[in-house]
């Protein structure tokens, strides 16, 4: 006989406490501090993750922690010091400030309950307990909105089965909608391209503009993972937003690792390449990354940097992420909000107190049916 499951229920819930809509934003995540200490749990999460190392279970542990988590968690928390900041790990932060940025644009547009919780897929905060605090704050209706332009298996695919272990554990889970990916929402192209106009404003024009995404094992693409067309398809669009020709804009995946062949052309050697082939000053975007973090700060604009100025270049120039920008938050609460259609929360005639009294009154009459 299969043993009964005990699921999570809500402690002090009321049946007539009026239901929220939520919109849960989820990042990779990031070590608690810039220590090999804080590094190697972090590390072993990540690249603990089946959507991410997608070999055997029995091949692939013995090698992460009989080597690589011995050995690179204090080459990465060198990294991170390197980028870390007196309010923490830039992408945390920068997660933070977008969350309480799209909170507040959303209560500028709607009356009704709508809440906004930041969770990481790695480390904290954790996608289960952020989920549960929604739960407690009346939460009956979840859009996940993963901060990955570009769908990825080893991505937003790893978000989805975070949120769906973590629903199948509740008594009664929320009502769930999933944002794939945005790679081609025009809002967010044009607030890319301003940042790149902005750049060019400032600091003048280099002659080529990188476009950098992160890159996955090229593998990944061939068993059918959209990422590699969607990256194409995010450059494209940019381009013709800015009305560059197509030698003006180079597109090239970083932060491959192993000795199996990753999507490509790869970064490191696109940067030297172009060192070599004349381009004195390169411009670089990273437009698979919705905040700044360890891969541009540190990878991009450091590594690749002294890259590019090694092989002949004269500077590499970073364009940062939209990050926090009030352009941003309004892209991603637009999305947010086409997603939630149809949702009373959401809805233009939204009247808190008639749905109060309505709740109230269905309650009183179910009490009354239980009682009699």
């Amino acid at each position: 006989m299969q043993a009964s499951t005990n699921y999570t229920g809500l402690a002090g819930y009321r049946h007539d406490s009026l239901p929220a809509a939520g919109v849960l934003l989820v990042n990779l995540g990031t070590p608690e501090a810039p220590t090999a200490k804080a590094v190697r749990p972090y590390l072993a999460e990540f690249l603990g993750d089946p959507r991410v190392i997608e070999y055997p279970r029995w091949l692939w542990m013995p090698i992460l922690h009989g080597v690589i988590l011995r050995v690179r968690p204090p080459r990465s928390a060198e990294a991170y010091a390197k980028i870390w900041t007196e309010q923490g790990s830039p992408l945390r932060v920068f997660s933070e400030s977008l969350a309480t940025g799209m909170q507040a644009e959303l209560g500028r547009r709607h009356r009704g309950p709508i809440r906004v919780a930041l969770a990481m897929r790695y480390g904290q905060p954790s996608v289960a307990d952020t989920i549960a605090q929604l739960q407690r704050e009346g939460v009956r209706r979840l859009l996940v909105l993963p901060l990955y332009p570009q769908y990825s298996a080893t991505s937003t695919g790893s978000v989805l089965d975070a949120v769906a272990d973590t629903l199948k554990t509740l008594r009664w889970p929320p009502e769930l909608r999933i944002v794939n990916d945005y790679h081609a929402e025009a809002a967010v192209i044009d607030a890319l391209a301003a940042s790149v106009r902005a750049h060019w404003d400032a600091h003048g024009r280099g002659d080529k503009l990188l476009l950098s995404f992160h890159g996955i094992p090229e593998r990944y693409f061939h068993a059918g993972d959209p990422y590699f067309c969607q990256c194409q398809a995010t450059a494209r669009l940019l381009r013709e937003r800015l009305g560059m020709g197509e030698d003006e804009l180079v597109v090239s995946f970083q932060s491959r690792v192993g000795r199996e062949r990753w999507l490509h052309p790869y970064t490191d050697e696109t940067v030297r390449q172009l060192a070599t082939d004349g381009v004195r000053k390169l411009d670089v975007l990273c437009p698979g990354f919705a905040v700044d973090c360890l891969e541009t700060l540190e990878e991009m604009a450091m590594q690749n940097r002294d890259f590019f100025v090694e092989a002949g270049g004269e500077t590499l120039r970073y364009i940062p992420a939209l990050n926090d920008q009030p352009a941003h938050i309004r892209a991603l609460t637009d999305l947010a909000l086409r997603h939630m259609q149809g949702w009373p929360e959401v809805a233009d005639d939204y009247d808190p107190a008639r749905a109060t009294a309505t709740l109230a009154d269905a309650h009183r009459r179910a009490s009354a049916l239980r009682e009699s």
